[in-house]
């Protein structure tokens, strides 16, 4: 696990005068990386640190000597810890750095990103009890909760190419869906489009493959996270999830915020992980002392949303949900890298690990609309008189992500935000 060091002293302050701003997501405590370039030019992709408003090229400021972000991602965890160290060293008031790293500066206003790293592989677990609870309550209201639902982290492979970064345009997916009292399937739009709010695990260092990863080392594999969007479509789902899972719900779009907040900037926002006592404890291979102690995180999560009607007359958008992780995940990130692995599977650098949908025990802390509207029975009433059940046409839905703690300075994820278009 990554420990509190120097990087993390609330009394830092950088050169950069935007990054020491209380409502900052990116103070000198954070670092977190991305893929850049200046708007329009015909660069290639840079590997870029945010700091305060402004980014950081890393080869510009001759911190790192490559372009392939999973170069840096694998690299052996005390090489990572120090970059941290040599970026925060040069990036603090007074750092000599100060004058010849100016130039590698670029305001992020300047820039447009992409998917942070190289995505091989991408996996969607479903660690929010309370989200597995309710949504099972729709389909099995005696038995809404399976089995082994307690007792192993549950995922599937999703697909990786269509992974995009927050800006972009979701196209509303085709396929097929069935009505109820229907004789036959039919081909067309999707009319219950959703979101999923969720979290991103990226592997750092991969494993030889039939080499499992024990629970006390799995944390050194994470690289770091980032906010995540997993759009689904319910009633395509519901007719082809069966017996195999979701396929064409899932496959067509998630957006993955630019930035990868490091495990390394999380140290700080750790908290013990608890299993209630009336719930069956990890077994021996997802479990440690260090696992129990601090292996789940404080992190603040919110989703927005903002209508077309809302953009055309200069409104803002309204919150729609707000949860925390360590009330929302049944597993921690460790136990999802030692399941993942325990068959003998190899994790490479740059592979994703989705959290599944993250909603708290309120309803409030909801992180879909199939929760918020009961499978659109109770409409979500929007400040301007708007009505949702789903996503429709036009809509922005916009995720943040931020860690507080007493005795450590805020961090943000920043925005993972995409727009509905229509097919």
């Amino acid at each position: 696990m990554y420990d509190i060091d120097a990087t993390h002293d609330p009394k830092l302050r950088s050169w950069v005068d935007s990054a020491n701003l209380s409502d900052c997501d990116f103070p000198i405590q954070n670092l977190p990386f991305g893929r850049f370039k200046r708007i329009d030019s015909q660069d290639n992709w840079k590997i870029g640190v945010a700091i305060g408003d402004q980014v950081l090229d890393l080869r510009a400021a001759g911190v790192i000597d490559t372009d392939d972000m999973n170069v840096v991602m694998g690299l052996a965890t005390n090489d990572r810890r120090a970059l941290r160290h040599k970026i925060s060293e040069g990036l603090r008031d007074g750092s000599p750095q100060g004058t010849t790293w100016l130039g590698a500066l670029v305001p992020q206003v300047e820039c447009e990103y992409t998917v942070p790293c190289r995505v091989g592989d991408y996996t969607d677990f479903y660690t929010s009890v309370h989200h597995a609870t309710t949504v099972g309550k729709q389909f099995r209201p005696d038995n809404p909760l399976l089995p082994n639902y307690k007792w192993v982290p549950i995922g599937y492979h999703g697909r990786a190419s269509s992974i995009g970064v927050s800006g972009s345009t979701v196209k509303r997916p085709r396929g097929q869906t069935k009505a109820p009292d229907a004789a036959a399937p039919s081909l067309g739009p999707s009319k219950r489009l959703d979101y999923e709010l969720e979290l991103g695990w990226f592997v750092g260092t991969g494993n030889q493959q039939g080499e499992p990863i024990d629970i006390g080392k799995a944390e050194g594999h994470l690289f770091g996270v980032a906010l995540f969007n997993d759009w689904s479509a319910r009633d395509i789902q519901g007719w082809e999830y069966q017996p195999l899972g979701p396929f064409l719900s899932k496959n067509f779009a998630s957006t993955l915020s630019p930035w990868m907040v490091t495990m390394e900037a999380l140290a700080p926002f750790r908290v013990a992980f608890e299993r209630s006592p009336d719930d069956p404890q990890p077994l021996p291979y997802l479990d440690c002392d260090g696992n129990r102690e601090k292996g789940s995180f404080s992190i603040a999560l919110e989703v927005l949303l903002q209508t077309a009607k809302m953009r055309e007359m200069g409104e803002r958008p309204v919150p729609l949900s707000r949860t925390n992780v360590s009330r929302a995940a049944y597993w921690t990130p460790a136990q999802l890298v030692a399941h993942h692995t325990v068959n003998g599977c190899n994790l490479q650098a740059g592979d994703l690990l989705g959290s599944g949908t993250l909603s708290g025990p309120d309803p409030s802390e909801a992180g879909s609309l199939m929760e918020l509207t009961t499978s659109g029975k109770h409409p979500i009433k929007l400040p301007n008189g708007e009505v949702r059940s789903f996503l429709e046409d036009g809509d922005t839905l916009t995720l943040r992500g931020w860690c507080e703690a007493e005795g450590a300075v805020r961090i943000g994820f920043g925005d993972c935000a995409g727009t509905v278009a229509a097919p």
